[in-house]
This record gives C-alpha cells, structure tokens and sequence, in this order.
C-alpha cells in the first residue's frame, strides 16, 4: 500500500470519528487543559514545583478512592477541595514549613497514592480493582464519555485560567523570579501564590480522565522545558509553551484515535519527541 494511500485511508477514517460529538468533546476538552497547564507549568518549573503535578494527582486518587468507598454520586465535591487545600499547603505556605519544596511533594505525593490504593483495597466492593486503579493513574476512556455539562465546566474553568494569567501576568511574573523582592514591593506574594495553588489543583482534578494522575506532570513540564530550550524570556517562553502543548496533546489525541493506542501515553510520547526536536535546534541555535 502506497504512503498516499495510507494517508488516504487514515485521513477518511479521522473524518468519520470526528462526527461523533464524544469524540469532539475529548478533543476540545484536551486542548483547554493542555492550554491551562502549559501556561502555568512555566512558572512551577522556574520555582521548582515541576512534581508538584505528581503530588497533587497522587492526593487526587487518595481523595477519590476515599469518594469511592463513600459512594459519593459525584466526586469532585470531595475531590477538588481536598487537592486544592494541599496545593495552597504545598505552594503558599511551603517557603515556610520545614519540608520545602521537593521533599514536601515526595511525602504528599507517596503518602496519598499508597493511603488511596490500601483505602481501596479495604473498602471497595469493586470486581475490578485492578483495571479501576490502572484507569485512573494512566488514564481511561472516561474522557469520550464527557457530558455536555463537563464539557462547559472545562470551557468555562479554562476561560477563568486563562483571563486570571492574563490579568496578573506581572504579578506571577514578579512572584516566579523572586518572591522576596516582589513582597518588598508590595506585592502580596502568598495571596497570588494561593491563585496558583487553586488554579493548578483544579487543572490536575480535571486532567486525571485524560492522562491520568502518573502522566499529569508532563502536561506541566515538557513543553515549559521544551520552550526553554530555544527561548530565553519568560513570555515568549510561556508563549512558545502553550503553542506545543496544544499541538502535542491535539497531535496525542488524533493518533490515538487512529491507532486505538492509550490517550494519555501517547500525549505524553508526543510531548517527548517536541521535547527532543527543540533540545537540538536550541543546541543549533547556541552553536551560530
């Protein structure tokens, strides 16, 4: 078979699924969070939280364990707020405590995954322990069953990040690069500290369908990493950021769809090939 007869055939079979609605909703639901994240993944990795993508995915799966042996009918109401609380902890009053930054995301982050999978193991009538946990630390197919109520809940939470980074863009820019300085300057650190905190929680809570909670970190830090490579200041970086993030993630989705290969994985595998693309055309560009 001919390379354009394969693209033919790849070509009708992706207009034939893009006339489902699910499978419309999971792209555009993908993008927005790739979007999201990207955004702030810049700033979590100048101020060294890259993992805190990891730790707080892991304290999502302990809180929904916790909502699924509750029988809770929807758990994002315990969910959310337990994973918002331990990013504020974590981000607006970790310069303070005693375990600081990466060690206080390494004991969050085991803490609840291995309290989360004991908590299920115990409690859950589930004849599928196995495939439930592997769904929700990889990801699941829950992101082709998204309602139409969900899917305006993301549109909507995705319009309120964006709007929020636009508007304090100086503040988190000052807030990124030194905080100390930005408090001198009347800038209430903590306060926008916590708006980060808040933001990043919701993302993660909202992307554990898609890539699930041992991929989310990618979605923050390959494409803040990527961008870094060939650009230097902190907005055409953020810039470059949320452009790659979306492609890869658009890129992830279409190929999985064409292949039948898990979304979340191949997003991130996505996510490394750009990452490799950009490390040589940043050594390149140092070389001229």
């Amino acid at each position: 078979m001919s390379a354009e007869m394969i693209l033919s055939d790849w070509t009708s079979k992706l207009a034939e699924y893009l006339q489902f609605p699910f499978v419309r909703n999971a792209i555009i639901v993908g993008v927005l969070i790739a979007l999201c994240s990207s955004l702030l993944g810049v700033t979590l990795v100048l101020k060294r939280f890259s993992f805190i993508g990891d730790g707080l995915s892991h304290v999502a799966f302990g809180a929904m364990s916790v909502a699924t042996v509750l029988n809770l009918s929807n758990n994002m109401y315990l969910v959310l707020p337990a994973t918002v609380i331990c990013a504020v902890i974590l981000l607006a009053a970790g310069r303070r405590a005693k375990l600081r930054g990466d060690a206080a995301i390494a004991m969050v982050s085991v803490s609840a995954l291995a309290l989360g999978y004991l908590i299920m193991n115990l409690f859950t009538s589930s004849s599928n322990l196995a495939g439930d946990v592997c769904s929700t630390l990889f990801g699941s197919t829950l992101i082709l069953t998204l309602s139409d109520s969900e899917v305006i809940l993301c549109i909507a939470v995705s319009l309120i990040v964006v709007v929020l980074f636009i508007l304090f863009y100086n503040k988190i820019f000052a807030v990124t690069f030194d905080e100390d300085f930005a408090s001198t300057a009347g800038t209430n650190a903590r306060a926008y500290n916590v708006i980060i905190a808040v933001i990043i929680a919701t993302i993660i809570v909202l992307a554990m369908n898609l890539v699930g909670s041992l991929l989310i970190s990618a979605l923050v830090i390959f494409p803040a990493l990527s961008a870094m490579r060939v650009f230097k200041s902190f907005l055409k970086v953020t810039i470059c950021s949320a452009v790659l993030s979306v492609i890869c993630t658009l890129a992830g989705m279409l190929i999985s769809i064409l292949a039948g290969t898990p979304v979340g994985s191949t997003i991130v595998c996505a996510d490394i090939v750009m990452y490799a693309v950009f490390a040589v055309v940043g050594r390149l560009a140092a070389k001229e």
